[in-house]
């Protein structure tokens, strides 16, 4: 009986395989969008007055960024590593989106994904965004391990939540209410490296996985070269 059910399983596992493709297939439509936009956004691309080659620079204020140590990041040679951190975003975004060169190019935007949670979100802790309940909170989860930086979390959950009461509060007497809470409800952005980790997460599997079946470059290019030989 265990033998059967071992081989229905086993059986099953190999036809679902046509569509192992489908996991990279998302986790490249979901990543991709945003390391596009951001090197977009990181580049003079959106600026519609700049040259050619004024186009192929990382902004100024981008620059001044990376560059600042009071206010920005405090890194060394912040026009090159601005006009790296861009391009390797926009660019690898859409060799991502498409599954061409997947491998290859997951390693820059693991780098790139790494220096920013270390960089720029490090201090802030984990969360993007500052949950405002202990009780929904993952932080949870750590807490019941015995993590006092989970506990110490879930107590800022109740900071915030008495923050987020008051803006309500403020909204409700002096402001529109309706208006204002009509595309969504309002949050603490704590900027933490949540995204940052989750991002190096989906570009460290892409690196592993490939492209994936059937839904990228990568793959057809390998099936038309191993048919040449």
């Amino acid at each position: 009986m265990i033998n059967k059910i071992q081989s229905i399983y086993q059986t099953s596992i190999a036809k679902a395989d046509i569509l192992s493709g489908l996991a990279p297939l998302i986790l490249r439509l979901i990543v991709a969008p945003v390391m596009i936009i951001a090197g977009y956004n990181k580049l003079n691309l959106a600026k519609e007055e700049a040259g050619f080659f004024e186009s192929m620079l990382a902004d100024e204020n981008v620059v001044a960024w990376f560059g600042n140590p009071d206010w920005g990041l405090g890194l060394p040679f912040p026009e090159l590593l601005a006009f790296l951190a861009g391009w390797t975003e926009f660019l690898g975004g859409w060799l991502i989106l498409i599954g061409l060169l997947t491998r290859l190019v997951s390693i820059p935007l693991m780098v790139t994904m790494f220096v920013a949670a270390t960089q720029v979100h490090w201090h802030n802790g984990w969360f993007s965004v500052a949950p405002a309940n202990p009780d929904t909170s993952a932080a949870q989860v750590f807490a019941w391990l015995g993590s006092d930086t989970a506990k110490a979390s879930l107590e800022n959950s109740l900071e915030v939540a008495d923050r987020l009461d008051r803006i309500k509060s403020i909204v409700s007497t002096h402001g529109f209410p309706e208006f204002l809470y009509e595309k969504g409800n309002i949050v603490i952005l704590n900027n933490g490296i949540e995204f940052a980790a989750i991002y190096f997460a989906m570009f460290l599997s892409l690196f592993f996985t490939g492209g994936g079946r059937l839904f990228s470059l990568d793959y057809w290019i390998a099936k038309l070269l191993s048919s040449r030989t």
